[in-house]
């Protein structure tokens, strides 16, 4: 994996490739050494189930509103909103009645999401 990122990078995330994790959910990465940065594309209503995970992630609301929920509580996330998640902490989402475009970044990269 090292020598993918033997240098810098330079791209748009139209450029990078996009996958489906699950329905309803479009996903571009862009992954160094140690970090990585996603830009996640929900339809509409849309569930994440609450997960947690080792990996400390930051996300940034860019279009549309979320209903968050962080260690039982719940959250409504709009464009330009920032969430810190530190490692562990239990959270999912669920998109409202319009189109969400999140920005998610995570150290250490999330070797789940590569396979």
């Amino acid at each position: 994996m090292s020598d993918r990122h033997a240098s810098w990078q330079h791209t748009s995330w139209p450029a990078i490739d996009a996958d489906s994790p699950m329905a309803g959910i479009e996903r571009r990465m862009a992954v160094g050494d140690k970090l990585m940065i996603c830009r996640l594309r929900f339809d509409p209503l849309t569930v994440t189930p609450v997960h947690r995970h080792p990996h400390e992630q930051i996300t940034l609301v860019e279009r549309g509103r979320v209903r968050f929920f962080i260690e039982g509580q719940e959250r409504i996330a709009k464009p330009g909103d920032v969430l810190h998640f530190p490692s562990n902490v239990e959270h999912g989402a669920t998109m409202m009645d319009e189109e969400v475009v999140l920005i998610d970044v995570f150290t250490p990269i999330r070797e789940d999401f590569l396979t």
